[in-house]
């Protein structure tokens, strides 16, 4: 028997790539338009660098089978202000030993430390709510929660460490994704500024005597220790910035979509709000949850928290029957792969979250990315949005003010671009 025969790399054709990165960051549906077009992988450049997209639940499949034919691979913009001893920055051993142990700050039995801490946070915010007597912005509230939940109740921070950090941490955050030129006032530049920062604080958080410390810092040291890995006070605190935006940028996305979407459909609010009426506040996590869990899953597939992921080969594969070389970064298009079904559904642009109670959808869902490289804070960002649907829909009714622009701001995470202005009823 002869080799299977494997299509060539389709190509946009692009020799610069400014139109192709223009339309990139203008265009919502610049990955979905030229997959209508070539297939579901195709290769273009952005301002000189090849891209390789793939979408579909085979593409990303064959992918995720074969770690040991790619490594972790991020824009420079995003490797410069992680740092390059951040553990998003490593690979192999090395990366997966440091995962362990950074990971331990996710463990279950974190969360289960975590959890009061975190409904008290849900019930502050509550009757901040409940007692508004002005239009609030309840994207800011779900980014200052997010964040008041990995600074104070996993890292121990405090009081006027938590305000700077905040602070800082977005500007570090707005310029993730942009040009990286350290122009004297550019974002980039800001954004370089604002992490020299942050790392000098959280340096100052390590430095405490151990029971000076409080949050889940002492369960790092253990995992560290008993890993024995050697790790200096630079490093580590280049993890915990990871750990910040793990922890932070997909929760505070989540969250906010959540709650524009259950504002905008008002019948499929109605409907998880039956199921969410007969559960206990606090000390619901033991109950099962399937509207809860599905409206969760179709706000993640409408609009996930990562919209895509890189990994660059180093040996040759064949995704989805097409070649791909060695060498390639290959960006996973999330976004747009949600939206094809191989049960071949034909109403995926519509929020239905029904469609996850039927078991048969179709769909490859990966809003926190995939295989050993998976967003470290998912455990923790699918408590704290399971926390704040029930905690803050048993408690307060809100509607939203009229002539608000509620499109999504996509970079770096999907939010409201107005904000998501609310009142209570």
């Amino acid at each position: 028997m002869g080799k299977t025969a494997h299509q060539p790399l389709p190509s946009t054709g692009a020799v610069t790539g400014l139109l192709e990165a223009w339309a990139f960051f203008r265009d919502p549906d610049f990955a979905s338009r030229r997959f209508a077009q070539l297939g579901d992988v195709f290769e273009t450049r952005l301002v000189g660098q090849q891209l390789v997209f793939i979408r579909g639940g085979q593409a990303i499949s064959e992918l995720l089978a074969q770690p040991e034919a790619t490594e972790g691979w991020w824009p420079e913009s995003v490797r410069q202000l992680l740092g390059s001893r951040s553990l998003a920055n490593r690979n192999g051993a090395d990366h997966r030993a440091r995962r362990r142990a950074v990971g331990q700050l996710f463990s279950a039995a974190a969360l289960k430390r975590y959890t009061p801490q975190i409904v008290a946070l849900v019930d502050g915010l509550a009757l901040e709510l409940q007692e508004a007597r002005q239009p609030l912005r309840l994207v800011d509230r779900m980014r200052r929660f997010a964040f008041s939940v990995i600074a104070s109740v996993v890292l121990g921070l405090e009081g006027s460490d938590v305000e700077a950090l905040f602070a800082d941490f977005e500007i570090w955050t707005r310029a993730l994704f942009s040009v990286p030129i350290a122009i004297p006032g550019s974002p980039f530049a800001r954004a370089l500024q604002a992490r020299a920062r942050l790392l000098e604080r959280l340096k100052q958080v390590l430095q405490r005597a151990p029971e000076q410390r409080s949050g889940g810092l002492d369960l790092l040291s253990g995992a560290v220790d008993e890993a024995g890995l050697p790790l200096t006070d630079d490093d580590l605190v280049e993890q915990l910035l990871l750990l910040l935006f793990a922890g932070y940028e997909t929760t505070a996305s989540s969250l906010s979509c959540l709650m524009a979407a259950l504002l905008q459909h008002p019948q499929q609010a109605a409907w998880l709000q039956e199921e969410i009426e007969a559960l206990p506040w606090p000390g619901f996590e033991g109950e099962s949850t399937p509207r809860l869990t599905a409206v969760v899953q179709e706000v993640m597939r409408l609009n996930p928290p990562v919209g895509g992921f890189f990994r660059r080969t180093t040996a040759p594969l064949v995704l989805a029957g097409v070649q791909v070389p060695a060498g390639r970064v290959v960006q996973v298009a999330l976004a747009a792969s949600n939206r094809v079904s191989a049960s071949g559904a034909d109403d995926l642009d519509q929020f239905r979250p029904e469609r996850h109670l039927d078991g048969e959808s179709g769909l490859t869902l990966l809003p926190f990315g995939g295989g050993e490289r998976v967003c470290l804070g998912k455990a923790l960002a699918e408590l704290e949005i399971r926390l704040m649907a029930v905690g803050l829909l048993r408690q307060v009714q809100l509607q939203l003010q009229p002539d608000q622009d509620l499109s999504l701001a996509l970079i770096p995470s999907p939010s409201p671009r107005d904000g998501l202005l609310v009142m209570p009823v």
